[in-house]
């Protein structure tokens, strides 16, 4: 006969608010828990029947399997690049000239195409991006509007779009001195060629092209110019400018989307020589490694570049310098020659404005052991940048090498071109945020040492976005200008990554950076991403993160932020840092100058850390789910002793406690009521003094011979278990957002002292909806608290500790005005003839902010 004993339940007699739940008594078998009282127990607590739940897990931590393109010859199962990987390689030729004062470009280019594929292409596909700022064009005829609302930027947009005569112009195709036959398909061109071009073989083509700039304010581009109308000076920085080869993948053939201006590009690799011809007053930043410096750059500016140094940046132009130059009008022209290896994409910016300032950065063992950073911004920049361009673009290789792989290009370049934002090309960036100009001061009393620091003032946004938007655009030199992940596809692979990373610099950059801003409230900053991201992740304006680029909702959360949050998570809670960038690396070494696709990231972190991450793939790329992780009960217990004597006291105590007496006894008390029975003797017997948990004899008799039919291990166990006086606790876990996480506990015992306690994810692996887990203590347990730390990205703390905390916090008192109109003294105002108040300034009004770590 198997021996039964059983718990009773036991209150934290020093906690206030008591570790309290169910009252029914678990019975055991050995160690098996009865049918029956799992099913009471579960009521009790409130769970979910069993069978609601049945498959949740199975389904939660199910391999990924057909959800992933099948491994091949070109990309293995373990995530790296397959034996027949290949890819196709595009070198160009360029000579393009700059009309500044007409605003228009006018190149020509050979370009060499090499067909590495297996197969035989009878035409190529290039893109003409500027094709996008056509009136007819996808983009201008597909976008929608919230509301019927219209803004003064939308009529500045749609002015320019219909009076600018903008997108390619004068486009010709030739081979081997022939005209080719070429069909544009909005923001494509299809070239049909003359010969099959056959696997291994290589096409020679020319080309030629002008187009409009575009003013970028007016637009909101990637490239253009920026116009600054109290000096009468340009910036031009020349993005997605020259007709470009599109993507051939061996996973989707040719990448010819069209493009609407949210989803990125996807390009092939290859050499460059451009030469950019400028106006003779221009100072050039481009892709690449200027070839010609005595033939555009002064002796002193020479001297200075080549004696630039690692500790700070020098100055190659300075601010006076700068100053002196964009009053001169230009003479004529100068050709600046460059060329960079293997590279996906060319830009450069041209401007009379530029101050330019340089360090080496430096990377023993490298290919390229002095890396030269480089800025270049106008005065009105200043004085930020001059303090922290230059220095964050250093501080980025910094830290990106040591997360992946050293910086494999000659020059970094951070080029200021406009207000915010950010965009990012081989060797050179284009970043905003610059000073607001400063407030008129003609009545102002203060010194001029005085007036001349308010206007040097800059805002934290600006030195934190500055920072912040160098460090993130320089980070995608790595991400995805080296890592040649799908843009268009799979904006994440390089927003999301690069976006991560750039969290890693900025906490290395300053312990309380104050990263992220709030969607509900953007003056609010986050230095903790997973603070920030639920606010996202429970919202309904979203889809998963694998969603095609130009179907994405909020791309901002999306594909940048809601990825830094799963990797953050991934390192610092999941995997661990040593596991986490031995992994990140090796997907980044395998990848680099290659075409990755998001399989190719998912089996590569598992096959290098040996962790199964399939069910956090599935949660957080594939679904909507969020994180949310409540404690929902906690039942503490201590053995019993199988001792009448000393269980059935306990016993009784315990049904007093749980069922008082009704209230209406208590009132008879207080009224001075005597029940009968106690009034008269004769009514009293033997159970007016016992009840049932009076012990007897027999069972006295019972215990004993329960206890000496158990085996002898089960005795000294036992005897153990009460010698240490063990107590156990039942904590209940329910998955309340869907995403399934590591239980990282803290354990506040009631003599003050406390525990960590983390429990793995696999726990959720048979039921991903509601868990139990035992404890069993030596110490009375007074609270236990659930990812205080904040390692989780929880978007409701409140269910996180048991028992519950009043919450504390400030409320501000306001007084309600109801606004008023007087119109017999609105009538008597004067009207202004300057159309402005005195006093005022004169900016233009500022555009809609950009989202911080977001490109445009």
């Amino acid at each position: 006969m198997s021996f039964r004993f059983s718990f009773f339940h036991a209150a934290l007699r020093s906690v206030a608010a008591p570790l309290t739940g169910i009252l029914s008594t678990l019975a055991l078998t050995g160690t098996v828990l009865w049918p029956a009282t799992l099913a009471e127990a579960a009521t009790a607590s409130g769970a979910a029947p069993a069978s609601q739940r049945i498959g949740s897990g199975a389904d939660a931590f199910a391999q990924l399997g057909q959800m992933l393109p099948t491994p091949n010859t070109y990309r293995t199962a373990s995530g790296a690049p397959g034996h027949d990987y290949w890819q196709q390689q595009a070198d160009y030729q360029i000579d393009a000239t700059l009309d500044a004062e007409a605003r228009r470009i006018d190149a020509r280019a050979r370009i060499s195409y090499r067909n590495n594929s297996p197969d035989t292409l009878r035409y190529l596909w290039l893109q003409l991006d500027q094709n996008r700022f056509k009136a007819d064009s996808l983009d201008q005829r597909s976008r929608t509007v919230a509301g019927d609302v219209v803004s003064y930027q939308d009529l500045r947009q749609h002015q320019s779009i219909s009076t600018g005569n903008y997108g390619y112009s004068d486009l010709s195709f030739r081979i081997a001195g022939e005209d080719v036959p070429y069909v544009v398909v909005d923001t494509l061109v299809r070239v049909d060629l003359p010969t099959a071009l056959k696997s291994g073989a290589q096409v020679v083509m020319d080309v030629t092209w002008s187009f409009n700039i575009v003013e970028r304010d007016t637009v909101r581009s990637r490239g253009g110019y920026e116009n600054f109308e109290d000096s009468d000076t340009q910036i031009f920085f020349l993005a997605q400018w020259f007709p470009r080869l599109a993507a051939y993948s061996d996973y989707e053939g040719w990448h010819n989307k069209a493009f609407l201006g949210s989803g990125e590009f996807t390009l092939e690799f290859g050499n460059y020589g451009v030469n950019l011809t400028v106006p003779d007053n221009h100072i050039v930043s481009s892709t690449g490694a200027l070839k010609n410096p005595r033939e555009v750059l002064t002796d002193v500016q020479r001297e200075r570049l080549a004696s630039a140094g690692s500790e700070r940046p020098d100055f190659i132009v300075t601010p006076e310098e700068a100053l002196e130059n964009e009053k001169t009008d230009a003479k004529g022209s100068k050709t600046w020659r460059f060329e960079a290896e293997n590279v996906r994409d060319f830009a450069w910016a041209s401007s009379s404005k530029f101050i330019w300032d340089a360090m080496v950065h430096e990377q023993p063992g490298a290919r390229h052991d002095r890396v030269l950073a480089m800025s270049f911004y106008p005065n009105e920049a200043e004085p930020v940048w001059s303090m922290y361009s230059t220095q964050a673009v250093v501080h980025t290789m910094d830290v990106y090498s040591r997360l992946s792989f050293d910086y494999p290009y000659p020059t970094a370049q951070s080029v200021n071109t406009w207000q915010s934002g950010g965009m990012e090309y081989p060797m050179i960036t284009f970043n905003g945020y610059r000073p607001d100009p400063p407030k008129a001061i003609d009545d102002n009393p203060e010194s001029p040492e005085a007036r001349a620091e308010a206007q040097r003032a800059y805002s934290l946004q600006v030195k934190y976005g500055l920072i912040g938007v160098v460090i993130h655009e320089i980070g995608h030199i790595y991400f995805p200008m080296v890592v040649n992940s799908d843009e268009r596809q799979w904006t994440w692979m390089d927003e999301g990554l690069n976006t991560f990373l750039q969290y890693v610099s900025q906490l290395e950059w300053e312990e309380d950076y104050p990263v992220f801003r709030r969607i509900s409230d953007p003056l609010i900053r986050e230095t903790n991403v997973l603070d920030m991201i639920p606010e996202y992740m429970t919202s309904s304006n979203q889809v998963p993160v694998m969603t095609q680029s130009d179907s994405v909702l909020n791309l901002g959360p999306n594909a940048y932020t809601k990825p830094a949050a799963a990797l953050t998570i991934l390192r610092e809670t999941v995997m661990g840092r040593e596991l986490f960038d031995f992994a990140f690396r090796e997907y980044a070494e395998r990848w680099k100058f290659k075409r990755p696709t998001p399989a190719d990231f998912f089996r590569t972190m598992e096959d290098a850390s040996g962790v199964d991450l399939d069910w956090f793939w599935r949660a957080w790329f594939f679904t909507t789910d969020h994180v949310d992780i409540a404690i929902s009960d906690v039942r503490a217990y201590r053995l019993k002793h199988d001792d009448p004597d000393v269980d059935f006291p306990l016993d009784r105590e315990e049904r007093a406690r749980d069922y008082p007496a009704p209230i209406s006894v208590e009132r008879n008390r207080e009224a001075g009521i005597v029940p009968r029975a106690s009034r008269f003797e004769e009514l009293q017997d033997l159970y007016s003094d016992n009840d049932v948990y009076t012990v007897t004899n027999k069972d006295r008799n019972e215990a004993a011979d329960k206890f000496d039919k158990l085996e002898a291990w089960e005795q000294r166990v036992f005897r153990q278990a009460i010698e240490d006086e063990s107590l156990f606790y039942f904590i209940d876990f329910d998955n309340l957002g869907g995403i399934p996480t590591p239980l990282l506990l803290t354990i506040y015992y009631e003599d003050g002292s406390e525990r960590a306690l983390e429990l793995p994810v696999e726990i959720w692996r048979k039921d991903a909806v509601s868990v139990t887990h035992r404890l069993i203590e030596t110490r009375p347990i007074a609270a236990i608290a659930l990812d205080e730390r904040h390692q989780t990205a929880d978007a409701d703390y409140a269910n996180n500790r048991f028992p519950q905390q009043i919450r504390q916090s400030r409320l501000s008192v306001f007084k309600k005005e109801t606004a008023k109109r007087n119109l017999m003294a609105d009538m008597l105002h004067e009207l202004r003839e300057s159309g402005k108040a005195d006093g005022s300034d004169d900016r233009k009004a500022p555009l809609e902010p950009a989202r911080d770590m977001r490109d445009e």
